[in-house]
């Protein structure tokens, strides 16, 4: 078996960073007399932010408000970034596969890499500011066979990509959105992707077996 190149999305897949991202453009929507509901922004996780604030704050220049919530994330939410479960397990899994980790994610380049340090996480290559069929183009490049995430536009990525789209249900995305939107395979968290892609490489490596990748 070829050794694997895993892509991920960053937020709500190996990070939880809910909390840093909802105070931030909270932070930033008060700011301009908007005082929004937690839960109304906890399901534009994974959303660019040009598709976030203007919701809420139509009237202001977008790259006005784009500068205050970095501000604001970089000191106050980067620090608030947390591993999801399974996170560190997965990719100890794809190093002990001689594996590759490719993170695509919306998050500007910069601060995703901050967020992954202090989760206290590393992956191989760190691309930001790209969405949903725009992320196709790092997962073709980096040559991944699979990629992570919890959002819809993640799926559309895999499939742009021609790689195996996973789905989890760690952020705002159930189950029936992510298989609508064209996830193959739809796990609860990461443990079980670990699990899922043992399993598959298991089978891979068996005699008389047709490569998976």
């Amino acid at each position: 078996m070829a050794a694997p190149v895993i892509g991920f999305d960053l937020d709500m897949t190996l990070v939880d960073s809910a909390a840093g991202i909802i105070d931030s453009v909270q932070h930033v929507c008060r700011a301009y007399g908007q005082d929004v509901n937690d839960t109304d922004i906890a399901a534009t996780i994974g959303l660019p932010l040009d598709m976030v604030f203007p919701r809420w704050i139509p009237d202001v220049p977008y790259d006005v408000l784009l500068a205050k919530y970095r501000v604001h994330y970089s000191q106050h939410g980067v620090p608030l970034s947390r591993p999801l479960p399974g996170a560190t397990e997965i990719l100890q899994l794809i190093r002990a596969h001689s594996g590759r980790t490719i993170v695509v994610t919306a998050k500007h380049t910069p601060i995703a890499e901050r967020v992954l340090l202090a989760a206290g996480l590393a992956a191989d290559v760190v691309v930001g500011d790209l969405f949903a069929a725009a992320k196709a183009q790092v997962l073709l490049a980096e040559m991944a066979g699979y990629y992570v995430g919890d959002h819809p536009g993640d799926m559309t990525a895999a499939e742009h990509a021609g790689a195996v789209a996973i789905g989890v249900t760690t952020g705002p995305s159930n189950v029936d959105e992510l298989h609508g939107s064209g996830a193959q395979v739809v796990l609860p968290d990461l443990f079980a992707v670990a699990d899922w892609l043992s399993d598959r490489w298991r089978l891979a490596a068996s005699p008389g077996s047709r490569s998976l990748e």
